[in-house]
């Protein structure tokens, strides 16, 4: 069993801090937010943006297959960010400047 940092927020300064999240949103509209994921556990590497306003519905859709392949393919004391990281699913996010940017995977 491992944790897994989820931060969200409807501040668009990021005041709830999803950026430094292994899974993070910034509200867009009313249940519609943008998604992060990648970001490291201890908060060292930022995440990057998965998708675009996404719902709350789709939020769940694109989470639950990502979970159970993370729960049969992590490796020991591999933590949820890095996993996303290592299989492919983001690129880290290596410079702050292209936070905002959906780097091609």
């Amino acid at each position: 069993e491992r944790d897994i940092v989820i931060r969200m927020t409807g501040c668009p300064n990021s005041c709830g801090r999803p950026s430094m999240a292994e899974i993070g949103f910034i509200g867009k509209a009313p249940g519609t937010y943008n998604m992060y994921l990648g970001g490291d556990f201890v908060g060292q590497r930022l995440n990057t943006l998965f998708a675009e306003s996404v719902t709350e519905d789709q939020i769940i859709e694109r989470l639950t297959p990502l979970f159970k392949k993370y729960s049969t393919g992590r490796e020991k004391d591999e933590a949820f960010g890095d996993f996303l990281v290592r299989t492919g699913v983001v690129k880290p996010m290596v410079a702050g400047r292209h936070w905002w940017t959906i780097p091609e995977v």
